[in-house]
């Protein structure tokens, strides 16, 4: 089955609303209260701050499309700019999101977008990508492991009211 990634366009913040609400909640919500996934959920992916993150000249917002070719089935979020200490190579980026509809799981459209997302970085003239992931994700730090990424430290991430341990992983572009 053919993936097709590009660049995100204003005009897909809505779907990229959808789909980022419903990713979050099929990866993070049976552990999870649901208090702190609705307040997560309400600030971070309203369609108003997808069109600002498409539009904000440091970030890249990536989409997949599959099936009948309009239909938005992942998406990536890498942003320029500042990193979390332990993170070294000058400049760094960070790839914030990178979540593929529960559906097309196993179909290589984390493959298709994290490969794009590298050639993103590297295009920006990144040095080192990383990136935060929930130390609760296994699933998500094996598929990281497989691109390189190492474990360089960790933060704190706030999901709602709950202080949550993300670990801290780095590759070289």
């Amino acid at each position: 089955m053919r993936i097709l990634v590009r660049p995100a366009r204003s005009e897909d913040a809505e779907a990229i609303s959808a789909l980022a609400a419903a990713t979050f909640r099929d990866a993070f919500g049976s552990q999870n209260t649901e208090a702190d996934m609705s307040k997560y959920i309400a600030d971070a992916f309203q369609p108003e701050k997808q069109k600002a993150e498409i539009l904000d000249t440091q970030s890249v917002v990536l989409v997949a499309q599959g099936g009948d070719g309009d239909q938005l089935v992942g998406y990536a979020h890498l942003v320029a700019g500042g990193a979390s200490s332990g993170i070294t190579g000058e400049p760094p980026i960070e790839l914030k999101r990178l979540y593929v509809d529960r559906a097309w799981h196993g179909r290589g459209v984390a493959q298709s977008l994290m490969d794009s997302t590298i050639e993103a970085a590297r295009l920006r003239g990144a040095q080192t990508i990383w990136l935060g992931v929930w130390e609760h994700n296994p699933r998500a730090v094996a598929f990281y492991a497989k691109y390189g990424f190492q474990r360089v430290g960790e933060h704190t991430f706030l999901l709602g009211s709950d202080q949550q341990t993300d670990w801290l992983l780095a590759r070289p572009v």
